[in-house]
């Protein structure tokens, strides 16, 4: 058989079916996706140490001749040890090898190995536990793969050696010749043989800044593609009157920030292309009084709204909020959800069809192919970091009475500095809310340990009596096996059997059927619940104004912008005096003790972000793809700003010159974009 670009991991002699199934948990399953499995460090084993200059405690290579074949150690809890005694000449280093007969049995007598590990010393004699042991002929750098359980990295790099052998000629050039030479980057073959084999951490290096180049130029290139496509499609030009009358008559005064946002989107949505725009804004900045504004100008106009949200609590909580600022004014919300009833579905999707329904707010259930508009003028995606790239304009499709596309307004409560904004969302334009309306006070924070925790639950139940209402958010819903973790079903009847007996407590998480959620949230927004036990279904959309105070168990598990977002779901109202959030944490580590400090000092959430992206990097902080975006194998959006200028200015350039990536000489990059964004 002739092997190709996409032979199956199976077919490689040595995988067998179990291990094929654990390579694809790692993304690799043909012998091309073994080429992209990139190493994430390197051990040098090319710097030999002696035994007698072997520095204490650290990774290091040693080269030497066994002594004599291992002894097997039986142990209790049927652990085996295997120990012999290795030699180099300046030197005698005792080896232990844990559980590995098979390893043990390699060692021969008088031959010579390299032997890498951590030295250590006791008043007898130098040792080495737990060492790896390969060829004196392997002797240089060696790359560290990502792994799961049942695969080594060891395996891997044989693996990626019969790739680079078989495979690496195939692979053909990305980059056009000129482009790659202006930035001074390797041919992608020899980048790819570099980064799984290099002859020096130069040669790597090297070797990552082509492929990362390669990772943020695609990637930019498709944004890029999206946001010139847009441009190209025509949409409904509406007048920016009605937005701004909106603004004038709402019952209070918006912000300077909210102004400005609403000129830019009407501004926008007034031009016969689609506006695609995103509206940063911390918690409680005002967005929804800004997409309301925009959604009341495309109804003004004759045509039909849908706001989007990615839960069916934040969008239960935007259609009441709608409700209220639409009164009297001609045009009422429909909330259409997975679980609508059957008949109203129907009657809802009827009316988008037909026109009579000119505003809707959903959740998922807004993208179902079977769902088609009449007049389609405006989308608003809330918390779009939660939907793809492509999954927030799948409601933006050709409405059924015109070929016009509707205007996409996207908002998000999770602020970013602007640099790495503009790569995330650079498809989109940027409006930033960065006020917060008169009268709302920052939220007093505090950080304590579990040995207060009576003492905080008085606290609460103290303001409980004045007529106020407050939050316990558990990390888990059920008790964790080590019971370690506060869980909400097992906390919420401890309190209600304990300290708030004579309280209306409610309980509220993922768990609860959406119609079990929508009336414990009636509840608590009417009052007839003081204290609401949570989990983080309360992050985002609650909007309660009469709760003014928060209790957080095991703040230690949340990331920064998680608490700040929690957070915010008190001190809503302004005049309603200062509102607590108090975090329990029995973590003394340097990072959570670095949270909670901040968390203390500021309310800006933009801080806050900036903060928790450099601790956590952007994975973590987006989560599991939260943002969308096709996942980056080398490239760091945090770090690597230098090149992502570098590729930002490449992917313009090369847009202007090519939008549609047609020529001949940008074949290659079009499917790779496409590949990407798939």
């Amino acid at each position: 058989m002739s092997l190709t670009l996409q032979t199956s991991i199976q077919y490689l002699k040595g995988v067998g079916e179990k291990r094929a199934k654990l390579l694809q948990k790692l993304g690799i399953a043909t012998l091309e996706d073994l080429l992209w499995a990139f190493p994430h460090r390197y051990e040098d084993w090319s710097h030999i140490t002696g035994i007698q200059q072997a520095p204490l405690g650290e990774p290091c290579c040693i080269r030497a001749f066994v002594d004599h074949a291992p002894v097997e150690h039986q142990l209790r809890h049927g652990m085996t040890l295997y120990k012999t005694r290795i030699t180099d000449g300046s030197g005698v280093l005792g080896l232990t090898i844990f559980n590995s007969g098979y390893l043990a049995a390699q060692l021969k007598p008088g031959e010579e190995y390299l032997f890498y590990g951590r030295v250590s010393e006791n008043f007898l004699q130098r040792e080495m536990a737990s060492p790896q042991i390969a060829p004196v002929s392997e002797a240089r750098l060696r790359p560290v793969y990502p792994l799961t359980e049942g695969i080594t990295s060891r395996q891997l790099e044989i693996l990626v050696k019969r790739a680079l052998d078989e495979v690496l000629p195939q692979v053909k050039e990305l980059l056009p010749e000129a482009l790659r030479k202006q930035y001074g980057l390797l041919p992608l073959n020899k980048a790819l043989l570099n980064i799984h084999r290099p002859e020096s951490l130069d040669s790597a290096q090297n070797a990552r800044q082509r492929l990362a180049f390669d990772e943020l130029f695609l990637l930019q290139l498709g944004l890029l593609r999206l946001k010139l496509g847009g441009a190209a499609e025509a949409s409904p030009a509406l007048s920016p009157e009605p937005a701004m009358d909106f603004l004038r008559t709402l019952p209070f005064e918006p912000t300077r920030a909210q102004v400005r946002a609403t000129e830019e989107a009407a501004a926008d949505m007034a031009k016969p292309v689609p506006m695609r725009r995103l509206l940063q804004g911390d918690v409680g900045s005002g967005k929804t009084a800004v997409a309301a504004a925009l959604l009341y100008s495309a109804v003004e106009n004759g045509w039909q709204g849908a706001l989007l949200a990615p839960t069916e609590l934040l969008a239960r909580q935007h259609h009441q909020t709608l409700q209220k600022l639409f009164e009297g004014r001609g045009a009422m919300p429909e909330l259409l959800l997975g679980a609508t009833p059957a008949a109203r579905k129907k009657r809802i999707k009827a009316g988008l069809a037909s026109g009579s329904l000119p505003l809707v707010v959903g959740t998922h259930a807004l993208l179902q192919k079977d769902i088609s508009f009449a007049r389609l003028g405006l989308v608003v995606v809330d918390e779009q970091h939660r939907f793809g790239v492509r999954q927030r304009d799948a409601v933006s499709h050709d409405t059924a009475g015109s070929k016009l596309k509707p205007h996409m307004y996207a908002m998000s409560a999770t602020p970013i500095p602007r640099s790495l904004a503009m790569v995330i969302y650079g498809d989109l334009d940027i409006s930033v809310l960065d006020e917060l309306p008169p009268g709302r006070l920052p939220v007093e924070t505090y950080c304590v340990g579990p040995a207060l925790r009576q003492r905080v639950l008085r606290y609460v139940a103290k303001h409980l009596d004045e007529g106020r209402q407050g939050y316990i958010v558990c990390p888990r819903v059920e008790e964790d096996e080590a019971g370690e973790l506060a869980a909400a079903t097992q906390f919420a009847e401890e309190l209600k059997a304990g300290i708030f007996a004579n309280y209306q407590v409610g309980l509220l998480h993922g768990k609860l059927k959406p119609k079990q959620k929508e009336q414990v949230m009636e509840a608590f927004a009417a009052g007839d619940l003081q204290l609401l036990v949570s989990t983080t279904v309360i992050e985002v959309g609650v909007d309660v104004p009469n709760a003014v105070i928060m209790v957080i168990e095991n703040a230690e598990r949340f990331g920064l912008s998680q608490l700040h977002q929690l957070r915010g779901r008190v001190g809503r109202a302004p005049g309603m005096g200062k509102s607590t959030c108090i975090l329990i944490s029995g973590a003394d580590n340097e990072e959570a003790l670095r949270r909670h400090a901040l968390m203390k000092e500021t309310n800006d959430g933009f801080r806050i972000a900036q903060e928790d992206l450099q601790m956590r990097g952007p994975g973590d902080f987006f989560g599991q793809r939260q943002h969308g975006l096709p996942p980056l194998r080398l490239a760091n959006m945090l770090t690597d700003t230098q090149l992502l200028r570098l590729t930002r200015e490449a992917a313009l350039r090369l847009a202007e010159e090519d939008p549609r990536l047609e020529l001949p000489e940008h074949r290659a990059l079009q499917n790779a974009v496409t590949r990407m964004f798939l």
